[in-house]
């Protein structure tokens, strides 16, 4: 199997047990109640011993959940993810946008869900909590591995880029000029959910391996021009995930 730009060879099997991302598809579901923060200690807890680099990387979010109300945290959620937000958690949205590809995309993912008895829900198949319960649950390691380095992993380093300070000020712009009002924040805390992000991204690469930063998207989405993330990262990516994901086994 021909892996994807940025990625090792690295594979999973039985005797290198996943993390448990079941635990970490909870830090990106909606805070309906006051449990959220119960699910935020207790996978901080669990990462503590099993992950203290991402324990770590979480810490802002869990001092957030810790210091706020679950209203407050909702709103922030849906800051970072819906209304006026700084990204989506779309995963095929994020790398192919509208594009036909993340029909074909939906389609396929839909199987994998029925496979390995996921239920979506209410969200779409590509939706970052339920990929990652997809990734801990099905039994096809090579099309679990495909799943994580050639859709996951991609889109949380673009994920994570966007809660960059200069790109959230001209999204910023962007909605003042549309919408005539940007809703208000705490500085302290706009971009608490990156801390998710950048945990999940550590959990991931340690499962699955991949040489690709966030830092380093940072750095080629500077120096590139507008265009380039699609031109190039997104073009291979999709070369990819027609050959390696999206044929018919």
């Amino acid at each position: 199997m021909k892996s994807a730009p940025g990625t090792t060879e690295k594979t999973t099997s039985s005797l290198q047990p996943l993390m448990n991302y079941n635990l970490m598809a909870d830090l990106f579901m909606y805070p309906e109640h006051e449990d959220y923060k119960k699910k935020v200690k207790a996978l901080h807890a669990y990462l503590l011993n099993e992950h203290t680099e991402s324990a770590e990387a979480l810490k802002n979010f869990v001092e957030f959940t810790e210091a706020s109300s679950i209203v407050e945290i909702q709103e922030l959620f849906l800051r970072s993810f819906d209304i006026q937000a700084i990204t989506t958690l779309d995963i095929g949205f994020i790398l192919f946008g509208e594009d036909y590809k993340r029909g074909k995309l939906l389609v396929h993912l839909n199987e994998e869900h029925n496979k390995a008895g996921n239920t979506c829900e209410t969200e779409l198949s590509d939706h970052l909590p339920n990929l990652l319960r997809l990734i801990y649950k099905m039994p096809d390691e090579i099309m679990r591995n495909e799943i994580a380095t050639l859709l996951v992993l991609p889109a949380v380093v673009k994920m994570i880029s966007e809660f960059s300070v200069e790109k959230i000020e001209k999204k910023d712009e962007v909605y003042k000029k549309h919408q005539k009002v940007i809703l208000d924040y705490s500085q302290n805390y706009r971009t608490a959910y990156q801390s998710c992000l950048q945990a999940l991204f550590l959990v991931l690469k340690k499962d699955f391996g991949y040489e690709c930063t966030p830092e380093a998207e940072n750095k080629t989405n500077a120096q590139a021009d507008p265009n380039h993330h699609e031109n190039t990262s997104i073009k291979d990516f999709s070369l990819n995930i027609e050959t390696e994901m999206l044929t018919e086994k």
